[in-house]
């Protein structure tokens, strides 16, 4: 049941092309992220791992979904969810 509208973002498009071709498993990875943004963007269930940005103006992506290493940045305007951005978290995030 999808409740939210899933866009993309030119920039999005150029990231996504170039980890598809690197990671093939990102594939299926953005295929669950479409499913999750377009049903629960905000996490109202509690069971994504879904974070609001601070101090991140609106149309830089407000909103963060990670799924393993991946992360989507997105913006929500009503009822659309426009993703700007999705790339991997660096290896020595937590070193």
């Amino acid at each position: 049941m999808t409740l939210f509208v899933v866009r993309t973002s030119p920039r999005y498009e150029r990231l996504a092309r170039a980890l598809v071709k690197a990671h093939p498993e990102f594939a299926a990875l953005q295929a669950n992220a479409r499913l999750i943004l377009g049903t629960d963007p905000v996490n109202r269930s509690g069971v994504h791992h879904v974070k609001k940005l601070t101090n991140v103006p609106r149309g830089e992506g407000q909103w963060r979904l990670a799924l393993g290493r991946f992360r989507f940045r997105y913006d929500i305007y009503g009822r659309d969810v426009v993703v700007s951005y999705c790339g991997l978290r660096r290896e020595d995030t937590y070193r």
